[in-house]
This record gives structure tokens, C-alpha cells and sequence, in this order.
């Protein structure tokens, strides 16, 4: 009887062995398919269109496709060319501006991958209480202190195209730069007579009287839609490792469908707010809830024609010296891929008469 059994204990005592030595293969391969996570890492410039590089790290999205993603928070986009050109990070998201152009054209291996952010902005001009009663038209503007964010940022091509309406440019109003955080303390001092504010700054100022809404610069910006935000990357970084920059800026642009679901105010509105709020985006959450945010390309695809007018309005103000052809500016390729893989786009809440992201 017991030359019977041994066979069956033997059998049984291999089973257990193999079934030990099988658990402690997946434990020890767990470390190594992490390792395997395409490491890179992201700079991004604070702000509500944020949100998708946010959300792509906080769902999961950059994990599913293979990669380990450090964000890192950077004051503007133009502080991280140099980075990103010599590889140093390898993506950046933020505001094209006309150091954007200018380092293309100077030769900087850089390219626009994928569009962040585009037309509608709402943003507003404000103006100082006591002047709403005289500064009507944009030809009101001309001798006027102005306030705006940076030179050479995307608002100075907005308030540009505005004047243009009136027969004006830039040289004929007196701008000021001062940052969007500190622009309601200008208007209250009479620092400036006009700014040109954006959410959530503008909700502020409005509410606690300090300026009053004048006038929307979109609708003077042609062609719409008009790009201002973009992620950066290198081009060499690019060429050899296409399949990486591919899996990133389908991940990205996943996400950027979740910004515009929550943005015509579908179900994940919360959950995106959340997340804004999680990563110190803005802290109001019932303010993030009311404001509108800008709008976006639900497939990250640029406006091409957008970005060679903002170029020439630059090269017209002597703010960049030359001009470069379109394809050195964009790389629409991403784009075309995100919208193959992640098929059509389809609004969640169907009553938004919301423009944009669509």
C-alpha cells in the first residue's frame, strides 16, 4: 500500500513546488515589466487646458501605453525650449508665443506635436470702472495703458488683430506686462486703464468690481480657430523614438477627450475637477465649476492656417525676424494617428451649445 501512495505524494509534492516556483516568477517579473515603461518626462505650464496632461497620468493612460511619466510644472513654455531640444525633458505644454517661432527659425530642433488648446479662449478685456463709460471701440484704446501678460505671447497677437480692426497697432497703445495673477491689483490702482484677463482672474476682478467686461478679441482674430496652446517636442527625439512619441500623444489626446467632455459639462465634469483641484490648478472648486474653460481639438489637430497668421503678425511687429514654412512649425502626423486610434469623437452631453472641442 505504501509503494502505492509514494507516486501520488511525489506527483503531489512536484504540484506544490512547481506552483511555489511559479508565484515567485510573477513576483520577481512585476519589477521587471515596470522597469520596462518607457521613461520620459513632461513640463507643463499651470493652467485649466493642464488638465489632460493631469488626467492622462492620474487614469492610467500613459501606463497603458508603456510609459512612466514624470510632470513637472514650469512658469511658461518658452523657459523650456532649450530643454527640450537638448533632450533634457522631452515633452512641454504651454502657450505658443513668439520665442516658439523665433527658436524654429534660428534652427532649434523643435516642433509643435500636439495641439492643447484653441479658440473659444473667453478671454475678456477689462477695463478700469471709471472708464467704461468712454472706451466704447477698439479705436478707444489707442494712447491707453494696456495690460498684458508677456511680450510675445499669444495675447499680444490677440489684442494686435483687434486693433487692426480699428486701423491701430500695438506701437499705437502704451502696454504694460504684468502677470495675470497681479493685473486686478493694476486696474484697481489705475496702474492700467485696460487689461486683457483670463479665467479664473477675471471672474475675480468682475466680482469684486475692480475692472469691468468690455469686449471679447476673438471674434476680431482671423482665420479662427485659433491655436495658443501647444506640446512641444524635440525632433530628434522624435525620429528615434517614434513609437514612444506615438503611444504619448494618442495617451494625451485620450485625455484631451476627457477635457472636452467635462468641458460641454458631461458626466466627468467632477472628476476632472477634481483632478485640477488634486494638482493645485485652481483651488476654488465652485469657481473652476461656473468659469468657462477654453476649448481644444478633441484629436489634438492643429490649425495651421492660425499659426502662420500669428507668425506674420510677429514678423509685421518686429517682434521675430523671420518666418519658417508650415511643416517646421507642426507635425500634424500625431494627430492624424490619435484620431485612426481613437476613432470618432462623440459628445456625452448632446443638449451643449458650446462651441469647440467638438
Amino acid at each position: 500500500m505504501s509503494r502505492a501512495r509514494e507516486p501520488q505524494c511525489w506527483n503531489d509534492a512536484m504540484r506544490l513546488l512547481l506552483s511555489i516556483a511559479a508565484l515567485v516568477l510573477a513576483g520577481a517579473s512585476a519589477p521587471a515589466a515596470a522597469q520596462q515603461r518607457v521613461p520620459l518626462t513632461i513640463a507643463t505650464v499651470p493652467s485649466v487646458p493642464s488638465a489632460s496632461t493631469y488626467l492622462a497620468l492620474d487614469k492610467g493612460y500613459f501606463r497603458d501605453a508603456g510609459l512612466d511619466v514624470t510632470v513637472e510644472r514650469i512658469d511658461s513654455l518658452s523657459k523650456a525650449l532649450a530643454f527640450v531640444a537638448t533632450n533634457r525633458i522631452q515633452v512641454a505644454q504651454g502657450g505658443i508665443s513668439a520665442g516658439y517661432f523665433n527658436a524654429v527659425a534660428q534652427g532649434l530642433p523643435i516642433v509643435m506635436a500636439l495641439e492643447g488648446g484653441s479658440t473659444p479662449l473667453y478671454h475678456l478685456i477689462l477695463v478700469h470702472p471709471e472708464l467704461a463709460d468712454r472706451i466704447k471701440t477698439p479705436a478707444d484704446l489707442k494712447g491707453r495703458r494696456v495690460a498684458l501678460s508677456a511680450p510675445g505671447s499669444n495675447a499680444v497677437y490677440e489684442l494686435g488683430m483687434m486693433l487692426a480692426s480699428a486701423g491701430l497697432r500695438i506701437k499705437d497703445v502704451d502696454v504694460k506686462y504684468i502677470a495675470f495673477s497681479q493685473m486686478a491689483v493694476a486696474l484697481a490702482n489705475r496702474a492700467v486703464d485696460a487689461a486683457l484677463m483670463v479665467a479664473p482672474f477675471t471672474e475675480v476682478a468682475v466680482e469684486q468690481k475692480i475692472g469691468v467686461p468690455w469686449i471679447d478679441p476673438e471674434p476680431f482674430v482671423k482665420p479662427l480657430p485659433m491655436t495658443n496652446l501647444a506640446y512641444i517636442a524635440s525632433v530628434d527625439w522624435i525620429g528615434q523614438n517614434r513609437d514612444v512619441a506615438r503611444r504619448l500623444f494618442v495617451a494625451l489626446a485620450r485625455a484631451g477627450r476627457d477635457y472636452c467632455q467635462a468641458y460641454h459639462r458631461g458626466p466627468n465634469r467632477a472628476e476632472v475637477i477634481d483632478s485640477l483641484v488634486a494638482n493645485k490648478i485652481v483651488s476654488d472648486r465652485a469657481m473652476l465649476d461656473r468659469m468657462q474653460w477654453q476649448a481644444r481639438n478633441p484629436n489634438g489637430t492643429f490649425s495651421v492656417a492660425s499659426l502662420l497668421s500669428m507668425q506674420a503678425f510677429f514678423k509685421q511687429e518686429g517682434i521675430i525676424d523671420r518666418e519658417v514654412a508650415a511643416e517646421r512649425l507642426a507635425d500634424t502626423s500625431f494627430a492624424e494617428e490619435a484620431a485612426r486610434a481613437l476613432g470618432s469623437f462623440e459628445l456625452i452631453n448632446k443638449a451643449s451649445q458650446l462651441a469647440g472641442c467638438r
